[in-house]
């Protein structure tokens, strides 16, 4: 049981230390006027990371005790993970298809062109749409889920 807290608490440190990373990374692309591949890769090297400091103690330690500890806080718990996580999805639809408009006009490579991106492809503003959506929806479902975890860390562990 007491082996159980520390895992536990290893793995709250782990997730609460993403959302610096999904943070900073979102900031990078906001505050960015023209977003190269260089800013671009730099940007993914922190959503990457935040997503597998995240993703990882989901897979190896959350998921295969969730049926061992169903409360009404683990379901509440697990529909906001898994909401999250289709969210992310629905995002990478608009970000794959944003990534490749903007590759075949060579945006990334010469980013200083006049060019506004919704002229690339008649459907740019309904990816870009999906990006936001999927994006905003990941990371307030991630706080959710984030939360109603360190809930259940207490209530489980710690009191």
């Amino acid at each position: 049981m007491v082996e159980s807290a520390y895992v536990a608490i290893a793995v709250a440190v782990c997730v609460t230390a993403s959302l610096p990373f999904f943070l900073y990374g979102a900031w990078v692309m906001i505050d960015a006027d023209v977003v190269t591949w260089d800013l671009l890769v730099y940007h993914l090297r922190f959503v990457v990371t935040g997503l597998v400091l995240t993703t990882v103690p989901m897979v190896t330690w959350m998921i295969p005790r969730l049926f061992d500890q169903l409360t009404g806080a683990a379901v509440i718990h697990a529909f906001f993970g898994i909401q999250a996580y289709a969210l992310l999805t629905f995002a990478l639809t608009g970000i794959y298809r944003i990534y490749e408009a903007k590759r075949d006009a060579d945006l990334y490579a010469d980013p200083d062109r006049d060019v506004d991106l919704d002229d690339l492809h008649e459907n740019m503003g309904h990816w870009r749409t999906r990006l936001r959506v999927g994006v905003f929806g990941y990371t307030i479902l991630w706080i959710c889920a984030w939360l109603t975890g360190l809930y259940r860390l207490v209530t489980l562990h710690l009191l």
